[in-house]
Order: structure tokens, then sequence, then C-alpha cells
């Protein structure tokens, strides 16, 4: 739609800076919110409510949120969204629920790590019990018995340090930000 032509208008003080205090929560100039609010009276939207939207509209989840960023905070969020794998937008929705939600954000890449060592813990887990009935049984298994069992037991020290060294990577990072920078 090609916007040419101009509207004005005189309000009281109250009202303008009611305006101007509306237009700053939504980051939008008073123009901006003008002619949104123009826009969305001659739509048929009705009456606002006190964020500038439509009453009755639905408060489900949408589908999209605009956001403006300055360009150094763009840039912090490129390059931290990139350094745990993630599109922009995904970094920021996921640091939005966790937020709101009081969730602990686990990435993809990170939740897979952890599945994994679940699984050598599972199988080491077996080895162990194989290990116990051998040995409960009376079977005689030896130095490679021993062997088995010592080197399962520093795998589940590495594993285990792992993943703590994982989660604590992943709760500064979150708590920090990607330069240990507080966030």
């Amino acid at each position: 739609m090609n916007a040419d032509q101009f509207i004005a208008a005189r309000v009281s003080s109250e009202t303008k800076s009611r305006l101007r205090a509306l237009a700053e929560r939504q980051q939008l100039s008073e123009s901006a919110l003008l002619k949104r609010l123009v826009e969305m009276t001659l739509s048929g939207a009705g009456d606002f409510d006190g964020e500038g939207l439509p009453l009755g509209t639905p408060t489900r989840c949408p589908r999209r949120i605009y956001v403006r960023l300055r360009h150094e905070d763009h840039l912090l969020l490129r390059e931290r969204a990139t350094a745990r794998g993630m599109a922009g937008a995904t970094y920021v929705s996921v640091l939005v629920r966790s937020h709101l939600r009081r969730l602990p954000p686990l990435p993809k890449d990170e939740l897979d790590t952890l599945k994994r060592t679940v699984a050598v813990l599972g199988a080491i887990g077996r080895n162990l019990d194989r290990l116990a009935r051998a040995a409960n049984q009376g079977v005689d298994t030896g130095t490679a018995g021993m062997d088995n069992l010592s080197a399962l037991l520093k795998v589940c020290f590495v594993l285990r340090e792992h993943v703590k060294n994982l989660i604590k990577a992943n709760v500064n990072s979150w708590e920090l930000g990607y330069d240990g920078a507080p966030v």
C-alpha cells in the first residue's frame, strides 16, 4: 500500500504522554503506533486493551513475534546462536521459553550427547552385572575380570566428569552468555 497521505490531530498533554509511553513500551515511534492503531480500527478491530491490541485478541501463542534489536545485540545474538548450533530465532525462542517457564534450556546437540552418555552407561551397567553374576556363581574371572572392572570404573568416572562439565557449561552459557559476560 502506498503511504503518501498525512493525518494530523490535536490531543491533550495527557493523551500525548500516554501515547508516547505506549509507543516506548512497544519500541515503536509514536507515528508507527498511530498508524497501527488507525489501520486496526479501520479493519474492524474495535476497542483496544492497554497494550494496543484489539480487545478480544486471542492470547494463545502467536506464530511470530517481531523484535527490534540494536546492531550490537543482533551480532551477539548471532554469535551465541551459532556457538550453540542454532538459528537466531530458535535461540531467542528457547531463551524466552526457558525464562518464562523456568526451564533449563538444553539444545539438541547437548541432549544428543547426554543420550549417548546414558547409552554408554547402560552398556557399562550390563557388563558390571555380568561380572557380578560370574563372581557370585564362583566363576574365577581372573585378572581379565579385574582389568575389565577397573576399565569400566575409569570410564564411569570420565563420563561422570564429562556430564558434569556439560551441565555446568550449559548453565553458565545461559546465565553468563557465550563470552562470559552476564546476560
